[in-house]
């Protein structure tokens, strides 16, 4: 779920930081640029874990900028596909059910995933499984077991001219799961069995 990973970049130092240790700057620029944003293809970037290198600072002409060349390792959320973790129901559609965790909202389990038998009640916006006459509720803010099969990627370029200012953004990192194999689903159906 959570990996270590190398980056290299270049920081740059304000003079409003030049009353901090060289390493302390370094750390919160790094952090202020990195930490919870999605990185493409790697993933959601948690925290920074340690600096691995750093280079002598020059100052930028006419800016007062120190810059710094630094190689670094960040504590990024990707889990892998197969895993299986935990997460709330966050609310449920025709589609499919939507889940988050503490620090990650963007994980959607397709209707296609859940269980044979399941059905969604229109009434009350719920998906419901009927398993041996037996009626099992995918209630919202419930703990659930899923096992993520899939991720989804989305660049967020700028709107172009051609497309409408209204049009929805994408989210940068989405998590496909699913809850159709034994052990998965609400938790409680299965913890007191």
């Amino acid at each position: 779920m959570f990996i270590l990973t190398k980056f290299a970049d270049l920081v740059q130092i304000s003079p409003e930081d030049f009353s901090k240790h060289s390493i302390v700057a370094i750390e919160d620029n790094i952090n202020a640029k990195y930490a919870n944003k999605v990185v493409q293809k790697i993933g959601l970037c948690i925290s920074l874990f340690d600096v691995l290198w750093t280079s002598e600072g020059l100052i930028g002409h006419g800016t007062g900028l120190v810059n710094v060349n630094v190689e670094f390792r960040m504590i990024v959320f990707r889990p892998f596909k197969g895993e299986v973790m935990l997460g709330r129901i966050r609310s449920s559609t025709p589609s499919g059910i939507h889940l988050r965790t503490d620090f990650f909202d963007d994980i959607f389990v397709p209707y296609e995933e859940l269980p044979q038998g399941a059905e969604y009640n229109h009434s009350e916006q719920i998906w419901i499984w009927n398993f041996d006459e037996e009626r099992l509720f995918y209630d919202n803010h419930e703990m659930v077991r899923f096992q993520v099969i899939d991720e989804e990627w989305h660049d967020q370029t700028p709107v172009g001219p051609t497309q409408a200012e209204d049009t929805p953004a994408k989210t940068p990192y989405k998590i496909k799961g699913s809850m159709a194999a034994e052990g998965l689903g609400v938790c409680l159906w299965w913890d007191g069995a």
